[in-house]
């Protein structure tokens, strides 16, 4: 669906006087430099991964930002057999991620926990709590617990996304058959769903500590991988899927999911991971959790979602200085050209769909928006839609042939 065409009226153009004007000295056309006062809106990063889970070391009581999985072994001490959390990370960054947070969540005496430990699953949550650890986080836009499977949990996590402007990469349970999915959906799909996506099967991949034999792995560190690669590659408005999000690292699939079972799986919301010769083991869907068909949601794509997450943080940064400003055309004519700014940047990168930028989106900053009781709040309103891009899960070919005539 397009954006509403909404006529904006002419705003003031607001700049500051030049300290010494020309002074015309006979008839004719003088020109000077005058500067605009408007703010840059940058966008903010789409990609950094949260990872939480157990490790035998490491600092428990704060989250440490990696860049590597050499960080992660510096600061955790590496792989361990007994929590896929190291895993999990190792394949993040194999797969593109470039930045990440590690949260570790241990007993009081560092008790070795399984994601499906309810001690473990009320740490999480308690992380999450007010004045807790992750508050100290600025900024994550994935989250990432390698094997919880829980729906309460991860209920209590899709609504720490929504809060957070983030989202969540949901693993399905390890050996779960095609037909047991459509139960595993249960208490998966409330009201903050959208901020998640869930991924079937899980990974076979090689275990350095195993000398390489081949093991299964929770799916969402492979899958943060892929959307950071397709992030820095394409953007944030691509969907992580099809050919080229390809899962390196991955030797094969738990299970081959089949068209018939990839067709049964797909409306309800549920991305598979499938292999295509020559291509190997890749992402082939890019549904949220209110990706049922049934439900006809506005957030049933993936990329969507993420996108409007981007713009909202991007403009909610972007517009920190406007706060103590005189609540005024002047303060809203700046924040117009600001957000108009920035949204006809990502519209010139194909981040929308529409032949013109009319089509593609809308800023509205206004006396329309901002009323008079806004204005006597301290309040002001800023209107923006956009044109999503949406995958495109069929393609449909019709195919001709004359009767009579030899095909060479």
């Amino acid at each position: 669906m397009r954006p509403p065409r909404i006529p904006l009226r002419a705003l003031p153009r607001i700049q500051k006087l030049d300290p010494r004007p020309a002074t015309p000295t006979s008839p004719g056309v003088y020109v000077g430099e005058v500067p605009v006062d408007a703010r840059t809106i940058s966008g903010v990063a789409t990609s950094i991964a949260l990872f939480i889970g157990w490790s035998a070391e490491g600092p428990a009581d704060r989250a440490v930002r990696i860049a590597s999985f050499a960080d992660y072994e510096r600061d955790f001490g590496g792989l361990d057999q007994r929590s896929f959390l190291g895993y999990s990370v190792r394949h993040f960054f194999e797969n593109g991620g470039t930045d990440a947070y590690v949260l570790r969540v241990t007993g009081p005496d560092g008790t070795e926990w399984s994601a499906d430990d309810a001690d473990f699953r009320t740490a999480v949550l308690d992380s999450f709590g007010p004045g807790t650890i992750t508050d100290g986080i600025d900024l994550f836009s994935l989250l990432c617990v390698p094997g919880l499977t829980d729906p309460g949990t991860i209920a209590a996590l899709q609504a720490h996304c929504r809060r957070r402007r983030a989202f969540l990469i949901v693993d399905s349970p390890e050996g779960a058959a095609v037909s047991d999915m459509e139960e595993v959906l249960a208490g998966l799909t409330g009201p903050d769903a959208s901020h998640s996506a869930l991924y079937y099967p899980w990974v076979s991949a090689a275990d350095p500590l195993d000398q390489g034999a081949r093991r299964a792995f929770p799916p969402c560190g492979f899958v943060a991988g892929v959307y950071a690669r397709t992030d820095a590659s394409h953007g944030v408005w691509k969907a992580p899927a099809g050919t080229g999000a390809g899962i390196a690292g991955a030797a094969s699939l738990e299970l081959a999911v089949s068209d018939a079972g990839n067709a049964q799986l797909n409306p309800l919301g549920i991305n598979c991971l499938r292999a295509f010769p020559p291509y190997g083991p890749m992402i082939w869907g890019a549904r949220t959790l209110h990706g049922h068909d049934a439900r006809a949601s506005e957030w049933k794509y993936v990329p969507v979602r993420r996108m409007a997450l981007f713009l909202e943080e991007s403009l909610y940064r972007g517009t920190q200085w406007a706060a103590n400003e005189p609540n005024d055309e002047s303060l809203w004519a700046r924040i117009h050209m600001g957000a108009g700014a920035f949204m006809q940047d990502l519209y010139r990168r194909g981040a929308f769909q529409g032949r013109t930028p009319r089509e593609a989106y809308f800023v509205k900053c206004d006396r329309e928006t901002t009323t008079q009781p806004d204005v006597d709040q301290g309040v002001v309103n800023i209107h923006v839609g956009f044109a999503p891009l949406k995958p495109a899960e069929f393609v449909v070919m019709n195919l001709q042939h004359a009767a009579g005539e030899t095909v060479t």
